[in-house]
């Protein structure tokens, strides 16, 4: 496995991530829309590909980082959902009190986000420690 490319990827996406953030804070809000309207494309996309990696690596001892993938790409859901109540809302305290979750939870998100990078360079390491082990039984087995 390439865990390097892994990361790199990640790198990539985080940097996409904050270039379209950052764009999107001077946008219209119609532009905003177009924004969100593509992000939700994205991470429905996401959660098919995290739902079938789920599927078929069910029993094994990766099927739980596929889970919690698949159980977090299904918080989407909750987030359109909130999205689509806020386009019907009138009232300005009610709108002021959804931005406010709103807020909250993106930076809930990005605390994850942090989460999960700290976990995945844990698992790497332990991956690559594990074969490290293995590779040295092998030899010693060899030569025994």
């Amino acid at each position: 496995m390439d865990f390097t490319e892994q990361f790199d990827a990640l790198q990539r996406r985080a940097a996409d991530a904050k270039a379209a953030i950052q764009a999107a804070a001077t946008e219209s809000r119609a532009q905003v829309q177009q924004r969100i309207d593509q992000a939700q494309v994205d991470l429905d996309l996401a959660k098919k590909d995290a739902q079938q990696k789920a599927d078929q690596v069910a029993g094994r001892a990766e099927s739980s980082w596929a889970k919690l993938k698949a159980d977090t790409a299904a918080k989407v859901d909750d987030v359109k959902a909130r999205i689509d109540k806020r386009n019907a809302e009138l009232d300005a305290k009610m709108a002021d009190d959804d931005a406010a979750w709103a807020e909250v939870d993106a930076s809930d998100a990005i605390d994850y986000a942090a989460w999960a990078v700290d976990n995945a360079r844990l698992a790497v390491l332990n991956a690559l420690d594990a074969r490290a082990y293995a590779t040295e039984r092998a030899k010693a087995a060899d030569t025994a």
